[in-house]
């Protein structure tokens, strides 16, 4: 399902309201809540407002169990670590006990990061389906979503939950989780924003499948749900399926 919304602000709003929900429902019936973020400028402000009232107080903090889709090889200081953005702007700010934000170890040699946060998601789901409650995601202007690239060797990924991948232009090692584990979640939601992703959007929803090319086409929930918040720019080349 595909929500417009008028911009930033709004879809953040949106989409805070519609996290909040998972995760009250979520504690009420499984005892805790799963939430896998993502990097990028997008859900900075989605972050903001859950760390400010009424989300602060309204959820489920201590609950709540925080992992990460993707990350870059570097230290947990760099500025281009997601989950240092995620600490400053949002779990910092709010009541979840330290052994509930499950960070990726980015120092390590890739591989062995790799094992180890394997390892880490294996221990939290202990024997059971590896169903994340809700992750977020984001798109790149080239198709790619959660260090999912174009072309790359980890999208035919079938064996492990996370993997490593080399980003050649970008000239850095990326951590990330694979298509089986986060295609088993049972709430995914994306994020977009800006004319910038207009183009790619439109080739993503209603284009040829080209997975290969565009690797959120991949992205495709076995038993979840499987929405697209975006505002009025992002959506300039799609048709509309729900207004926000």
């Amino acid at each position: 399902m595909v929500k417009i919304y008028k911009d930033l602000e709004e879809l953040s709003r949106a989409a805070a309201r519609i996290l909040l929900e998972a995760a009250q429902s979520a504690v009420k019936t499984r005892g805790k809540f799963s939430l896998v973020l993502s990097g990028g400028n997008t859900p900075r402000r989605l972050y903001e407002l859950l760390a400010e009232e009424p989300y602060r107080a309204q959820m489920p903090w201590s609950k709540t169990h925080v992992f990460w889709g993707d990350e870059r090889c570097v230290p947990a200081d760099d500025e281009r670590n997601n989950a240092h953005m995620a600490r400053k702007i949002l779990l910092d700010q709010v009541p979840i006990p330290d052994e509930q934000i499950h960070t990726i170890a980015s120092t390590l040699p890739p591989l062995k990061a790799a094992e180890e946060y394997q390892n880490t998601l294996k221990d939290y789901f202990r024997g059971l389906s590896p169903a994340f409650d809700f992750v977020l995601l984001g798109l790149g202007e080239n198709g790619h979503t959660a260090s999912l690239f174009p072309e790359s060797a980890v999208l035919d990924e079938k064996r492990y939950w996370v993997s490593q991948v080399y980003v050649p232009n970008l000239k850095m090692w990326r951590l990330k989780s694979t298509i089986p584990i986060l295609n088993q979640a049972r709430k995914i939601v994306f994020l977009i924003d800006g004319a910038s992703k207009a183009g790619v959007l439109s080739q993503v929803l209603h284009g040829t499948r080209r997975p290969k090319q565009l690797p959120a086409q991949l992205i495709q929930p076995q038993n979840g749900d499987l929405l697209w918040l975006v505002d009025q720019a992002a959506a300039s080349q799609i048709q509309k399926d729900t207004e926000g």
